[in-house]
């Protein structure tokens, strides 16, 4: 071993887990079947050295940054990698120039991996297009975010966009079994043993997150001193103070944010209180704004369950007033009562669709004047332009009620509001089939 290749063993060594244990194959790759698996599209695009702009999406740890490694490793292009969030448009049109360069003096073509490309602006993405489309590039593009969201069109149009899952548990075991025998990435010159306990942990607790679940195993077997018998072992303690919190997938402005509070509105309306509160719980632990929550809750009692349950409003607005006036952690308490109440309360969009049915008759519809009886009659002169005339005052009927028109001329008639038989509505629809009954008799003693 000469200096360099000392120095270079040295880089390897402090060089994290993580790093070291990427793979460098395509049948060195663990999860993502679906995509890389014998005969899938990729893998073939791969081996074939046939590549086309494409954008890996998905959550961390999950291979993207890694395959594009594997891509680099395989095909005959020259390889370029730059990261959106350290690179700007005066480094990204230097390699473009060098490509330039390279394909028309060795016909040559390059491949430009883009890491956490949602970083770049739209400007940034745009000035991509010409060269994706000239061919002097074959883009790669790695996001943890939407890329439907977050990647201007024109260039999603000309990428393929490749989703890439949450690794499942057996493929985090197999990475941890890996790392623990290779002698040359990994810890297998030490003599390592990791409790059953041990592993289960990690693995639940790395969520599908590859790159978390081997920092967990290299911190515990670096802080572990070895036993008598010169063994490090890494029981369920070690593994608890190795990784202690569960990686939630969770990011407040792009996909889960959506995704999650789209789970959550939909069991609140489907009434089953046990996923919304397993939704609410996400949104908490992963620092989701309560306020967003409670607004939500808000939306919704109105919403889906209306005048079925009027409470559900007051039990709404108590959640949300208790957000400022306790805070956090306390106010999960109140929104997790909003949160069943609103739940398990009878359901009615009647509100909704008679408020929209108005909105509509008001946009699409001639509006017609206010009827000369219902018009303000207060002010000087008033009377004499027929204001307030023959108005019939209710109290002075029975019930309260007298049949007289209220709307427009043009929309005599029309109903907006059709309350449903579902809790408290009920009510509301036989007070009105109770009113509509009076008529005959109002009319009769006119």
């Amino acid at each position: 071993m000469d200096l360099f290749d000392f120095g270079h063993a040295q880089h390897r060594v402090s060089e994290p887990l993580a790093s070291r244990m990427r793979p460098r194959t395509l049948d060195d790759m663990v999860g993502q079947e679906h995509i890389i698996g014998k005969g899938k599209l990729l893998r073939r695009a791969i081996e074939a050295d046939r590549l086309t702009p494409m954008i890996f999406y998905g959550p961390p740890g999950t291979g993207k940054t890694t395959l594009a490694k594997v891509i680099a490793n395989t095909t005959q292009a020259h390889f370029e990698q730059v990261n959106a969030v350290t690179s700007g448009v005066a480094e990204v049109r230097k390699l473009i120039s060098e490509a330039k360069d390279r394909l028309k003096m060795h016909q040559i073509r390059t491949v430009l991996f883009i890491d956490e490309i949602h970083h770049f602006n739209k400007s940034q993405q745009d000035a991509l297009l010409p060269f994706i489309e000239e061919g002097t590039i074959i883009l790669i593009g790695a996001t943890t975010e939407n890329p439907m969201f977050e990647i201007n069109g024109a260039l999603l149009s000309r990428s393929r966009i490749f989703r890439l899952h949450p690794l499942e548990d057996h493929h985090i075991r197999e990475i941890i079994r890996r790392a623990l025998e290779d002698k040359e990435r990994g810890l297998g010159e030490q003599d390592i043993i990791l409790t059953p306990e041990a592993l289960d942990h990690i693995v639940n607790v790395a969520n599908g997150d590859a790159r978390n679940a081997l920092n967990a195993l290299e911190l515990a077997a670096l802080t572990t001193p070895p036993d008598e018998e010169g063994r490090i072992v890494i029981d369920l303690e070690v593994a608890q103070e190795s990784i202690q919190q569960r990686m939630v997938q969770y990011d407040k402005n792009g996909d889960q944010h959506y995704d999650v509070i789209s789970a959550f509105i939909k069991s609140l309306r489907g009434s089953d209180p046990d996923a919304a509160l397993y939704w609410l719980a996400r949104m908490i632990y992963a620092g989701e704004d309560p306020r967003f929550i409670a607004r939500r809750l808000y939306v919704h009692a109105a919403e889906d369950v209306g005048m079925a349950d009027p409470r559900a409003l007051q039990i709404a607005h108590a959640a949300a007033y208790a957000v400022d006036f306790l805070g956090m952690p306390e106010a999960r308490i109140p929104l997790a009562e909003a949160t069943i109440y609103i739940a398990t309360a009878p359901k009615s969009n009647a509100v909704i669709k008679g408020i929209d049915s108005a909105l509509e008759a008001v946009e699409k519809e001639k509006n017609g004047q206010v009827p000369l009886h219902l018009r303000d009659s207060h002010y000087k002169g008033a009377h004499k332009l027929g204001h307030g005339q023959g108005y019939k005052y209710p109290h002075n009927f029975k019930g309260g009620y007298v049949k007289q028109q209220y709307l427009p001329d043009s929309l005599t008639g029309r109903s907006f509001y059709s309350p449903t038989d579902h809790g408290y509505e009920r009510t509301i629809k036989e007070r009105l089939k109770y009113w509509r009954s009076l008529e005959s008799q109002h009319q009769g003693e006119e």
